[in-house]
């Protein structure tokens, strides 16, 4: 699995921390590799009329040494067959039982018998007490990640290991996550590939008269047959803002703010471009000449040791050379969510913190990190100018993550 176990184990050792036990669904899957895509969705209102908005429970226990441990609805639990996790189900997934009507592998085989033997009233705190006694941590210090888990959920968790030390790391796990493992990099590259090559296919049918929709629809499209998933095209309409929505057709002069997104195995892509129907002309060009003049600027800044708030303070600093004050140039890392830390803009003064952590958030550059920057341009009734772009930060300086050339506007 792609998650970056050595950091994870040094952070685990820092905090003093023997597990982790993880409760959204994307930490389940950075610690797991598990994925459904109604873990996300499917709220306690959907199966218990009245219920509340909060998401039904499911949990990771990670530990540096020994293999995850998964528990989730038992009528999902399928999806982690191929996965070299401890599974515990929990639920009463309405099975019709009888003998199987053939052989079936050792996996198949043993998720059938786990079933078989589970009982209905098994919740998600049992399954994941189970989990921790069976991992011999009933007594250990155990970093929680408590944001967003219901009020009752908590205590119940609490009250259900009572020798336990539960505290609070849900920053920890954003901290650990925010340096990829060379796995994960791998899987952001061709995330960024694909979107690339979708984005090319999509914005080669622009010209005076095409509805934006319908490239977006192209965008999709291809980044189906590239065996990726859809995450996002959005787009600038005569410069009044950001749009995922309106059914707009370009005219000749356009220049159009373009940002675009896929997930390729839950890793996300994120880029950005601008559509310039015809070609800039006029003040444009070198408006748009200030944007990539930034942006060299903020990837020079890049490197180890560096300020997460060095970037965006040297784009801003080029922008307002450049005569553009109306520009929010910024940079985040990317990842399992289209934004990871470390977020790069100026110095905010705030803290990361939580009962494991408290540091200043503007982080310090790592080697292993993967960060967007990105800068635009919206001039209301006028135009809109856009550009983003990958990079991996290195021990002497950092990369693109893939190529992606932004010396020129597209001009179809």
């Amino acid at each position: 699995m792609p998650c970056n176990a050595p950091r994870a184990a040094a952070y685990m050792q820092r905090c003093g921390l023997d597990g982790i036990i993880a409760s959204s669904p994307v930490n389940i899957t950075y610690f797991t590799d598990y994925h459904c895509w109604l873990d996300g969705q499917f709220k306690e209102f959907m199966v218990t009329p009245g219920g509340s908005g909060d998401l039904l429970p499911a949990f990771a226990l990670y530990r540096p040494a020994g293999r995850p441990g998964l528990t989730v609805s038992a009528l999902l639990a399928v999806n982690a067959l191929d996965l070299p996790v401890d599974l515990c189900p929990w639920g009463d997934a309405a099975l019709e039982w009888g003998e199987p009507l053939g052989p079936m592998d050792e996996a198949q085989q043993r998720l059938w018998q786990q079933l078989r033997e589970m009982r209905s009233e098994t919740t998600a705190v049992d399954a994941l007490v189970h989990l921790v006694q069976q991992a011999g941590l009933d007594e250990a210090r155990l970093g929680l990640e408590t944001e967003g888990v219901p009020a009752t959920l908590l205590a119940a968790v609490q009250a259900a290991l009572p020798k336990a030390e539960l505290v609070d790391c849900s920053n920890v796990i954003r901290l650990i996550r925010m340096v990829k493992s060379p796995a994960e990099q791998a899987l952001l590259a061709e995330a960024a590939r694909i979107g690339e090559q979708a984005a090319a296919a999509a914005l080669a049918e622009a010209r005076p008269g095409v509805r934006l929709r319908d490239m977006q629809q192209c965008f999709r499209a291809e980044v189906g047959l590239l065996s990726a998933d859809f995450d996002h095209f959005a787009y600038g309409i005569r410069g009044l803002g950001l749009a995922t929505e309106p059914d707009y057709a370009l005219i000749e002069g356009d220049a159009l703010y373009v940002d675009y997104g896929c997930l390729y195995r839950n890793y996300c892509s994120d880029s950005g471009v601008t559509l310039a129907v015809g070609g800039l002309e006029g003040e444009w060009v070198g408006k748009y000449q200030a944007l990539y003049e930034c942006m060299r600027a903020g990837q020079a800044a890049l490197r180890v040791g560096a300020r997460a708030s060095d970037a965006p303070q040297a784009m801003g600093d080029v922008l307002g050379e450049r005569g553009v004050a109306a520009s929010f140039p910024h940079g985040h890392g990317i990842g399992l969510e289209v934004r990871d830390y470390p977020i790069l803009v100026p110095d905010n003064g705030g803290r990361i913190a939580d009962e494991c952590v408290d540091e200043a958030a503007d982080l310090l550059l790592e080697a292993g990190m993967v960060l967007n920057l990105e800068a635009m341009i919206f001039a209301p009734g006028r135009a809109s100018l856009h550009m983003e772009q990958s990079f991996v930060v290195e021990a002497d300086g950092n990369r693109p993550l893939v190529e992606q050339d932004r010396a020129q506007p597209v001009v179809p």
